[in-house]
């Protein structure tokens, strides 16, 4: 098994209102030229973890972080009109919970859990990833105070 150190959060970027099939998803992954889903785990807004791609195989979900992480993306991330805003339902907010507490307990070190966006360039030095420096918002709420 690979050594993992961070789980990375990530929303789908999908509207609210709109859904984002698993079958979607992946079609969406493969022209972006991945084998597949390049996450790891899949939450629907009814709550559903989907499994997308085995732990063992590294994912392709943050460029320069997939050899020692796990992604986890959630189905939303968009108000209507398409800009950023946490849109999990209590359904997703409970299974990302209980994803996240089975997966600390499976590798047991220390695992930083973080969003896609807490680990844009520090563009100023300074140790601290402000939102000014993130490259994009995914996954629109602050993961570290949450989880």
């Amino acid at each position: 098994m690979r050594t993992i150190d961070h789980i990375i959060i990530h929303c789908s970027a999908t509207c609210e209102g709109s859904s984002l099939s698993v079958e979607e998803l992946e079609k969406m992954h493969r022209r972006r030229g991945f084998r597949g889903i390049g996450y790891h785990y899949y939450i629907r807004r009814d709550g559903t973890v989907v499994n997308t791609r085995p732990l063992e195989v590294i994912g392709a979900h943050c460029k320069g972080n997939n050899a020692h992480s796990v992604g986890i993306c959630y189905e939303g991330g968009l108000d209507a009109r398409g800009n950023p805003k946490d849109t999990r339902t209590p359904e997703q907010r409970s299974a990302m919970h209980l994803l996240v507490a089975q997966l600390l307990k499976r590798f047991k070190n220390n695992v930083c859990i973080c969003g896609h966006r807490d680990l844009s360039p520090d563009l100023n030095g300074d140790g601290v990833i402000e939102p000014e420096e993130w490259v994009k918002e995914c996954p629109c709420f602050e993961v570290r105070k949450e989880l």
